[in-house]
């Protein structure tokens, strides 16, 4: 299901799980700038939603693509619908991602492969995709959403900590490798997140999040925007999170896999 896209002489940025938490932030800021959008998820009905009040508030064109980003065939089919109708991305944003909570050999083998497919290997296609094609014009954005998570083993989501790590580096690699291109890459590495991620993880009870003040969506993607749009490389919202990522590094690995343990287990 898609919306009219016209317009097409100004920028144009694509959001993947654009329908809500950060990923919808980001599609607003974008919108209040006068990007033209894509915005993917799996909802249609709410995406079409959101295109068509920002059409009406921003006076922008906005394309709503509904796939299931766990699908491996998913990327090249966005690519190609939007080759297919000549909308050039300007800007990349790989929002997307879950995670699961509960001890690797209990927790449901096809959520776990379905992660590294969205939060790893959808990235990575979509990333390669669109890249090119930015490097040509000499000129383009990516924002990849890793998170604090990245810095450090996570016991009880050791697979979605381990995705974020592969974010963090991937996009440090490609960034330095993009130097002089005019396309910079940024890796927005947030701290828990007031966005429905932690309900989805099904980890509202953990230490982690449980009765701590945490950073809402809009924040995030206020403080992820402004960073991509400096053309910075990492960028860690929230001085309490930038002091936690940077302490990491002085402490040996296997306190740090205990200590984040002790965050994750659940107060009951």
């Amino acid at each position: 299901m898609n919306t009219t896209y016209q317009g097409q002489h100004k920028q144009t940025a694509l959001i993947t799980g654009a329908s809500g938490g950060i990923g919808y932030e980001l599609a607003k800021l974008f919108a209040q700038d006068g990007y033209n959008l894509v915005l993917v998820a799996r909802n249609a009905q709410k995406l079409t939603q959101i295109a068509d009040d920002f059409k009406q508030k921003y006076g922008i064109a906005a394309k709503v693509i509904a796939k299931d980003l766990a699908i491996p065939t998913s990327p090249e089919e966005i690519f190609t619908e939007l080759q297919q109708e000549s909308i050039k991305i300007d800007a990349l944003v790989n929002n997307a991602g879950f995670a699961s909570y509960g001890l690797f050999h209990e927790i449901d083998m096809t959520s776990e492969l379905q992660m590294i497919q969205v939060n790893v290997v959808c990235l990575t296609h979509l990333t390669k995709l669109f890249l090119k094609d930015m490097v040509k014009q000499g000129s383009g954005k990516i924002l990849n959403l890793a998170s604090t998570a990245a810095f450090q083993p996570g016991p009880l989501m050791a697979v979605y900590y381990a995705t974020k790590a592969y974010v963090l580096s991937f996009s440090e690699a490609i960034a330095n490798e993009l130097e002089g291109t005019g396309v910079t890459v940024t890796a927005l590495c947030p701290g828990p997140t007031e966005s429905g991620f932690q309900q989805r993880a099904a980890m509202e009870d953990s230490k982690l999040v449980s009765g701590q003040k945490i950073m809402d969506a809009e924040t995030v993607a206020k403080i992820g925007y402004r960073s991509l749009l400096e053309g910075k490389t990492v960028i860690i919202p929230g001085v309490k999170n930038k002091i936690m990522a940077e302490s990491i590094r002085f402490t040996p690995r296997k306190m740090v896999t205990k200590l984040v343990r002790n965050m994750q287990e659940n107060k009951h």
